[in-house]
C-alpha cells in the first residue's frame, strides 16, 4: 500500500475531520498517479535491455547451495552469449545469477522491491530500479525476456510462476521458453499439473503442459535459450 495514502488519510483522521469524498478521490488521483509513474519508469528501465533472460529463485539460499552454484554457472553462460540477466535484485537464487552474468563481464540487472525491513540488493548488479509496488516490479520481470527460468524457491517465485505460464496461456504475451530447474523440487508440481488439473478435473488442456519443461541438463537450457527468436522493443 502506497505510503502516501495512508498519511494523507491517517493526518486527515487525527485532525479529527471525517473522510470526505473529496479527501479519498484526491487520495487515490495521487495514488495513481504514483503507479502511472512507476509503470512508465519500470518501462524505460527495462527496454534498456535488448535481449535479456530473467531468473527467479528462492532468497534463502546460500552460497554452498547446489542450487545457487548452478544459477551462477548457467547464468555465465548465458551471459557469455550476450543476454542481460535480470532477476529481483536481492539474495539467494537471484545473487547467484547475477553474479554469473558479472563475473561473465556482462549485464547483470536487479528490480528490487522496497520492504518494511529492506530487502538488501545483491553485490553483483551492473544496474538497477527499486519498485514500491509488486505489481509494478512483476509486470517488469515479466516483460519481453527471451526465457523465463525457475530455480526453487518459495511462494514468491510459485507466484511468478503462475503468473507467467497464465499470461503465456491467454496470449497476453508471446510464447517463450519458460524452464523449471531442479527435478527433485518440480517434478512433483509437474505431477500435480497432469494428473490433477488436466487427467482428472480437464482445467487446462494438453498443449497447456507443453508450456513449461523441468530438466536440469544444463546443455538442454542453453539450445532451448538460443533457439528463441530475440523480440525487439519498440
Amino acid at each position: 500500500m502506497d505510503p502516501d495514502y495512508h498519511k494523507l488519510l491517517h493526518n486527515h483522521s487525527r485532525e479529527g475531520g471525517p473522510l470526505t469524498r473529496h479527501l479519498l478521490a484526491k487520495a487515490t488521483e495521487e495514488r495513481v498517479a504514483s503507479i502511472k509513474r512507476e509503470f512508465k519508469e519500470a518501462f524505460e528501465f527495462i527496454t534498456k535491455f535488448q535481449r535479456s533472460v530473467t531468473v527467479f529463485g528462492s532468497t534463502r539460499v546460500l552460497e554452498d547451495n547446489p542450487y545457487y552454484q548452478k544459477a551462477r554457472k548457467l547464468a555465465k553462460r548465458i551471459a557469455e552469449l550476450d543476454y542481460t540477466i535480470v532477476t529481483g535484485g536481492g539474495p539467494g537464487i537471484m545473487e547467484a545469477a547475477n553474479r554469473g552474468a558479472f563475473e561473465a563481464g556482462r549485464q547483470s540487472v536487479g528490480l528490487n522491491i522496497k520492504l518494511p525491513q529492506k530487502q538488501p540488493s545483491n553485490s553483483f548488479l551492473t544496474d538497477q530500479m527499486d519498485f514500491h509496488y509488486f505489481f509494478t516490479r512483476k509486470v517488469a520481470l515479466s516483460f519481453a525476456a527471451e526465457a523465463y527460468i525457475f530455480f526453487p524457491g518459495g511462494y514468491g517465485t510459485l507466484d511468478e510462476f503462475f503468473e507467467i505460464i497464465t499470461l503465456v496461456q491467454t496470449g497476453k504475451i508471446r510464447r517463450v521458453p519458460i524452464i523449471l530447474v531442479g527435478v527433485l523440487y518440480w517434478s512433483a508440481l509437474g505431477e500435480f499439473i497432469r494428473n490433477k488439473a488436466f487427467k482428472e478435473h480437464r482445467a487446462i488442456s494438453e498443449e497447456d503442459m507443453k508450456l513449461f519443461t523441468i530438466t536440469d541438463d544444463e546443455e538442454e537450457i542453453i539450445k532451448i535459450v538460443k533457439s528463441t527468436p530475440v523480440i525487439t522493443h519498440l
